[in-house]
């Protein structure tokens, strides 16, 4: 479990808002390209992806990982995409973030696809684990909700992610009104046969085609509903500054031994904004101080112009005070990011 770190423990140096949040987890998108089309994230024919010039190199993603672990406080680093998996230099990465010191907790968000030929790579570079999307149990329907035939070598990503030791292996799953919301039992069924974690996630408005509808979005409280058939528990665990609620499983162990848990992100109905301690980076160099931000700091151009370590520091710093109180999607004057998931990173 992590602890929410306050100003006085967190020093001069952290990431600190205007509210008191101290931000420790950073969130790297490494690419903004991804090798399947899920309809609620882009269209069929995909995205115009950025220019490999406009890319961070590997060599300037280490360096800003460094600076946000060495001198901002950072102890959390979640690799993402788009599929950071298609990211050439990725085990490189790892293996470069692995020898920071103090070495900070490393994960990944992936579709699973490849993690069958890479596991074993990330878990020797350092990776402690991953979180590894999958919508439904059912191949056909994965066709039509991916446009992409790659259901089997998901389920071998997750196969080989825990064979690997790439542990808590966790699912996500972002259940979809009348498409996949009737398989929340069975995707629960499935994750504790193999001892996999399963966190559902409220559909948030972040899709490129901006189709999002929040009346059509299945809930926190529905998906809890669907679950009622486990007698589920509430969890005596404090979620600390985690994004999901968790209530426990009765009667079912996890891979490790301990009570299995099911997870409920509602980051819709049941926001967390109070408790955020995340910092986003994007494949471009830019520096999100929230998921639904509709500014960026420009980190990359302070690279390519020579700027110091302390200088690059201050300008995360300040970009990170301007951070607002909540993500506010039910404000009237709410807007959607220009950027979609895939270019900004979970």
């Amino acid at each position: 479990m992590r602890e929410t770190r306050s100003i006085e423990t967190a020093g001069s140096h952290a990431l600190v808002d205007q509210f008191g949040r101290v931000a420790t987890d950073l969130r790297v998108s490494l690419t903004d390209r991804c090798n399947l089309r899920c309809t609620y994230c882009m269209p069929e024919e995909g995205l115009a992806w950025l220019p490999s010039e406009q890319q961070l190199t590997d060599d300037e993603v280490v360096r800003l990982i460094r600076v946000a672990v060495e001198r901002l406080g950072v102890t959390e680093v979640r690799f993402t995409g788009g599929e950071p998996l298609i990211r050439r230099g990725l085990v490189g990465i790892v293996a470069a973030t692995a020898r920071l010191e103090p070495r900070p907790r490393m994960s990944i968000t992936t579709n699973g696809i490849g993690l069958e030929r890479l596991a074993v790579p990330l878990r020797d570079a350092g990776l402690d684990r991953v979180n590894v999307s999958l919508d439904t149990l059912d191949p056909a329907r994965f066709v039509a909700l991916t446009r992409r035939d790659r259901h089997a070598d998901v389920l071998r990503g997750l196969r080989a992610a825990a064979s690997a030791g790439l542990t808590p292996v966790k699912i996500n799953t972002v259940l979809m009104r009348d498409i996949n919301e009737d398989e929340a039992p069975a995707l629960l069924s499935f994750a504790l046969a193999y001892g996999y974690q399963l966190r559902f996630i409220e559909q948030m408005p972040l899709d490129a085609q901006h189709q999002w509808d929040r009346h059509t979005m299945v809930t926190a409280d529905e998906i809890l509903a669907a679950l009622a058939p486990f007698d589920l528990r509430p969890d005596s665990v404090s979620r600390g500054t985690a994004p999901a609620e968790t209530w426990l499983v009765p009667d079912h162990l996890d891979a490790a031994g301990e009570p299995a848990r099911v997870g409920v992100i509602g980051s819709v109905t049941r926001p967390f904004c109070g408790d955020c301690d995340r910092t986003r980076l994007t494949a471009d160099g830019q520096v999100r101080n929230c998921l639904f931000a509709t500014e960026e700091s420009d980190l990359r151009k302070l690279l390519r112009d020579g700027a110091p370590d302390e200088e690059i520091a201050d300008a995360w710093q300040t970009a990170m005070r301007g951070k607002r109180a909540g993500h506010g999607i039910d404000d009237p004057t709410f807007l959607q990011p220009a950027r979609p998931m895939s270019a900004i990173g979970g």
